[in-house]
């Protein structure tokens, strides 16, 4: 398993493998998923590879409940998940100009392995759900 060095306090972190890079960042594919609050709502998707590359990342469950993308065999089987409940869902999140101007993309969740930490950004092209939702309710 690889692992990442990062923050002022060295903490080692395990290395996430993108099986395919995200749209846009073709050299990217080595992350580690660093978490900023203590209730595990926000999380840092940070590159090992480039320097100064994160994404904000939240699990769905805490702004869209019934948020449940179908995810087809062939991407469980490049991910090499054993089994359905390994797998954890995560939506990039666009900042705005603050909280109540973020969004999330719906449309391409990160989709991770929790045990081969293999992951990949689904693009759920035919779905109708949306590239920038409001995540949260005014």
């Amino acid at each position: 398993m690889s692992v990442a060095t990062v923050g002022p306090q060295t903490t080692t972190l395990p290395v996430i493998d993108f099986v395919a890079p995200m749209p846009g960042f073709p050299d990217d594919r080595r992350f580690v998923l660093v978490r900023l609050d203590e209730v595990g709502m926000l999380y840092a998707l940070t590159s090992v590879d480039s320097t100064g590359l994160r994404f904000l990342v939240v699990p769905p469950a805490q702004f869209f409940p019934d948020y449940a993308p179908e995810v087809d065999d062939d991407t469980l089987a490049a991910l090499g998940v054993g089994d359905q409940a390994d797998v954890l869902v995560l939506l990039v999140v666009t900042a705005g100009d603050g909280a109540e101007h973020a969004t999330v993309n719906l449309m391409a969740p990160i989709v991770l392995d929790q045990r081969s930490r293999r992951a990949v950004q689904l693009v759920l092209g035919k779905s109708g759900l949306p590239v920038r939702q409001r995540l949260l309710v005014a």
